[in-house]
C-alpha cells in the first residue's frame, strides 16, 4: 500500500466563496491546527469519505443523524460489548462531507483484557438474540408510535378558555419547545436502538469471516458470505406488498385500472366498482406501515417515502403486472439461492480436516445466520419508518416558522442546525408571547440564502476519497462490513486509483456478488429514473435502497458508486443471482446510459466495450 496516498486533513482544498462554512456544523467535526495533539492525531488517521451514507454534501440539520450514530455506534463498540480490537469511529467533516476513521486498539495486552468483557457481554446477547430482538422490535415501536403521536401545536392569537378553566397554566408556547425537545430526544433514541444489535451483528460475520480465511485462504470474499443468504428478511416486505398487489389487480380484473394515468387517477378510478375497492382495502392495509419506505436511503431530508409521493409504489408495482400478464415469475428465486448456499456451505466444510474445526465453523456460521436478519430488519424501523415520520413532523416545525416569517419556505429549515432551530423557536415564542417582533425574520432568511450558494459551491466540487495515513491493517467490524474498507481492500483501493486515472477502457470496483455479464447500461441517479431501464439492462446507481427493489427484476448485472460488501445491492443481487460490482467511485460519472460494459462480479472488474 505504500503507493496507495491522501492528503494531510489540515492540507485539504478550501473552496472560494465559502469562508465561513464551519459556522453551519457542530464545533468539534472540524479538523484543527490549534492544538498540537489534536493535530497530530488527526494527521496520523485515515479519514475516509461517507460517500456510502452521503453522496452529496450535509444539510446543516440532516448531520442529525450522522451525530447520532457517531455516539450509538462508537459507545457500543468501546463502553457496553467491549469489542476487543476496536473502539469507536471518529467523524469529522470538510466543506460540507463527512469523514471517518476507525480508531484501532493497538496494544495486544488490553485487547486480550476486552476480549474477556467481549466474551461475556455479545454472548449474552448471541445466546439470547431472538428474545432479546422481540424486546428491541417492541421498544422499537415504541418510539415510532410515540413519534406519530407528538403533536406540533401552532401558537394561537390567544390561547383556548381551558387554559383558564382547566387550571392548566402552561402556554401552547412551552408545548411547542417541549414538543421540539422529545422530536430530537425521539431521534437521538431509536438511533441507541439502532446499534443495539448492529455491531454484534456485523462482529458474528467478521469472525465467520476471519475464520474462513485462515482456513481456506483462497476462499473469495462473496463466498463466504454467500454462505449467509438465503434467509428472508422484512426490508424485502415493501416489494413483497407491491407483488401481492399487482397479483391481486390482476385475479379482481382492475390491473388496466392500475396501469393507467398517477396514482391519484388510479386510485379515484378504483371506487368505481367492487373489486376496484377490494383491491383499495389491499393497498390501504399495505400502506401501514410498509408504504413507510424512503425513496432513498433516509439519511437526506429529501428522500421522501412512498406515502410521501404515492405514484412512486404505484409506478413500481406496474413493473409487476407487466410481468405477471407475461407469465413470467415475479418472485425472488430464494430456493435457488439457498440450493447454491447449501451446496458451497457443505463443500468448504468438507475441506475441513479436524472435528474440532468442523464445530467452530458450524458454531460460528449459525451465528452469523442468526443474526442477518438483523442486520438487514433495522434498515426499516429506523432509516425508513422512523425517519419518514421524522422529516415531516419536522416540516410541522418548518410551517410554523414561514408563518412567523423565520424562514421563507418549509424546505428552508434544513438549512439551520438543530441548535439554531431552538434557538429560533425561543425566539419565536417569546415574541409570540409578547406581542413583540421576533428578530428570526431579520436573521434567518439572509443567512440561509447564504448557506444555500455555499451547499452549492460544495455540490460542485469533488471530495478527496480519503484523508491522512493509510493504517496497516483494519479492526472495526462495521468498517469492514459496511463500507468494504479493509487490509485488502486498501490494495484494491490503490488499484482502483491507478485505473481511474490511467486506463479509460476499466472501471475498478469492490467484488459485490459474482457473475460474469454483458450488457447495455442505465444509469439511474434516483428511484424515480427505474421506469426507464429495459430488460436486460445493466443498472448503474450512485447506491441503492429497498425502493429499488423492483429494478432488480428487469437488470441483469447492477453497479454502484459507493459501498461495500454488505451493502443493499450487493445483497438483493446475490439474493437475485445477479452480477454487482460497488464501491466504483465513479461507475456513474464515468459511464452513460446506453454504452455496453462487461461486468465482472467476482474481480470487482467493469470493461467498457462501446
Amino acid at each position: 500500500m505504500a503507493d496507495l496516498k491522501f492528503p494531510s486533513p489540515h492540507e485539504a482544498e478550501r473552496i472560494p466563496g465559502t469562508e465561513g462554512w464551519e459556522r453551519m456544523y457542530p464545533y468539534h467535526y472540524l479538523y484543527t491546527t490549534e492544538d498540537p495533539e489534536r493535530k497530530k492525531y488527526e494527521e496520523s488517521m485515515f479519514w475516509f469519505y461517507d460517500g456510502l451514507h452521503y453522496p452529496e454534501p450535509m444539510y446543516p440539520f440532516d448531520i442529525i443523524w450522522d451525530e447520532a450514530w457517531f455516539l450509538a455506534l462508537s459507545q457500543f463498540n468501546n463502553r457496553i460489548f467491549i469489542v476487543p480490537p476496536a473502539r469507536g469511529i471518529d467523524h469529522r467533516i470538510h466543506n460540507g462531507y463527512i469523514y471517518i476513521t476507525p480508531v484501532p486498539v493497538t496494544d495486544p495486552e488490553e485487547i486480550g483484557k476486552r476480549a474477556e468483557f467481549f466474551t461475556k457481554r455479545a454472548g449474552f446477547y448471541y445466546e439470547n438474540w431472538d428474545k432479546l430482538h422481540d424486546n428491541w422490535e417492541a421498544k422499537m415501536k415504541e418510539v415510532i408510535n410515540k413519534l406519530a403521536m407528538l403533536e406540533i401545536p401552532v401558537p394561537p392569537e390567544m390561547e383556548d378558555d381551558a387554559v383558564v378553566m382547566d387550571g392548566i397554566g402552561v402556554s401552547t408556547g412551552y408545548h411547542l419547545l417541549k414538543a421540539y425537545d422529545e422530536l430530537i430526544s425521539l431521534g437521538i433514541l431509536a438511533w441507541q436502538y439502532h446499534f443495539e444489535f448492529l455491531n454484534l451483528g456485523y462482529a458474528a460475520y467478521v469472525f465467520f469471516v476471519d475464520f474462513c480465511r485462515k482456513a481456506f485462504p483462497d476462499i473469495p470474499l462473496q463466498k463466504i458470505t454467500q454462505m449467509v443468504g438465503g434467509i428472508d428478511v422484512i426490508i424485502y416486505q415493501p416489494d413483497q406488498e407491491l407483488k401481492k398487489l399487482a397479483r391481486l389487480s390482476i385475479d379482481l380484473g382492475v390491473d388496466e385500472i392500475a396501469m393507467n394515468g398517477n396514482a391519484e387517477t388510479v386510485l379515484a378510478a378504483m371506487e368505481g366498482s367492487d373489486n376496484g375497492k377490494k383491491w383499495l382495502e389491499a393497498w390501504d392495509k399495505a400502506r401501514e406501515p410498509w408504504f413507510h419506505v424512503s425513496t432513498g436511503t433516509g439519511w437526506y431530508h429529501h428522500d421522501r417515502s412512498w406515502n410521501d409521493d404515492l405514484d412512486i409504489p404505484v409506478s413500481a408495482m406496474r413493473i409487476y403486472i407487466e410481468k405477471l400478464r407475461k407469465g413470467e415469475n415475479i418472485a425472488r428465486p430464494t430456493e435457488k439461492v439457498i440450493k447454491e448456499r447449501d451446496h458451497l456451505t457443505e463443500g468448504y466444510r468438507n475441506l475441513l480436516q479436524s472435528d474440532e474445526d468442523k464445530a467452530t465453523f458450524d458454531q460460528m456460521l449459525a451465528t452469523a445466520r442468526t443474526v442477518f436478519p438483523y442486520v438487514e430488519n433495522h434498515l426499516f424501523y429506523v432509516e425508513h419508518w422512523f425517519h419518514s415520520l421524522f422529516w415531516n413532523k419536522m416540516r410541522e416545525v418548518a410551517a410554523i416558522f414561514v408563518e412567523h416569517k423565520f424562514i421563507n419556505d418549509v424546505e428552508d429549515v434544513w438549512f439551520l442546525t438543530r441548535q439554531e432551530i431552538k434557538d429560533a423557536l425561543w425566539d419565536l415564542v417569546t415574541a409570540w408571547a409578547t406581542g413583540s417582533n421576533g428578530r428570526g425574520p431579520l436573521v434567518w432568511p439572509k443567512e440561509i440564502e447564504w448557506r444555500k450558494g455555499v451547499m452549492q459551491k460544495f455540490r460542485e466540487w469533488t471530495p478527496p476519497d480519503a484523508m491522512g495515513q493509510v493504517p496497516e491493517t483494519i479492526t472495526e467490524p462495521f468498517t469492514i462490513v459496511l463500507w468494504g474498507v479493509t487490509s485488502e481492500s486498501m490494495s484494491q483501493w490503490a488499484k482502483l486509483k491507478a485505473v481511474a486515472e490511467g486506463d479509460l477502457s476499466k472501471i475498478v470496483g469492490f467484488p459485490g456478488s459474482p457473475g460474469d455479464v454483458e450488457g447495455i447500461v442505465r444509469v439511474c441517479r434516483t428511484v424515480q429514473e427505474i421506469n426507464q431501464l429495459q430488460e436486460g439492462e445493466i443498472l448503474v446507481a450512485p447506491t441503492t435502497s429497498p425502493s429499488w427493489a423492483p429494478a432488480f427484476q428487469r437488470i441483469k448485472a447492477a453497479v454502484t458508486d459507493v459501498g461495500g460488501v454488505m451493502c443493499h445491492a450487493a445483497i438483493v443481487c446475490r439474493e437475485y443471482g445477479l452480477p454487482a460490482v460497488v464501491g466504483t467511485g465513479s461507475a456513474t460519472s464515468r459511464l452513460k446510459t446506453g454504452q455496453k460494459v462487461r461486468v465482472n462480479g467476482a474481480s470487482g472488474e467493469i470493461d467498457i466495450l462501446s
